[in-house]
């Protein structure tokens, strides 16, 4: 049986890896054993920390929508409160947005959410 050489597969492995360290700082980028070990550690906390991405979204949004109610004189929690009762189902992600980008709407929402308490 003749002899295959793993000259052509080892460089395809290889090339698979360095693609995948690319933008990777000092030696994680361009030395085999070091870059392995990188990839591993990066990929073992990318699940986790897409989680705790989406935690710090949520508590930016959360304090966007406080900062806002303050300037209508109103607390975030009695704010939510009024929308639950309200039955205004507007997630904290686009209550973060109209909060930014068109506060007299907010102002709208703020008015509705006190109404609904009251």
């Amino acid at each position: 049986m003749s002899r295959s050489k793993s000259s052509s597969n080892a460089r395809r492995k290889e090339q698979k890896l360095f693609r995948r360290t690319k933008g990777f700082w000092g030696a994680h980028n361009n030395v085999k054993k070091v870059a392995k070990q990188a990839v591993l550690h990066a990929l073992d906390h990318s699940f986790g920390d897409r989680r705790v991405r989406s935690r710090e979204f949520r508590r930016l949004w959360i304090a966007r929508i406080n900062a806002a109610c303050r300037i209508n004189e109103m607390s975030y929690s009695v704010f939510i409160n009024g929308l639950k009762k309200a039955g205004i189902d507007l997630n904290r992600k686009v209550l973060a947005d109209i909060a930014v980008r068109d506060p007299q709407a907010f102002t709208g929402i703020v008015q509705m959410a006190k109404k609904s308490i009251a």
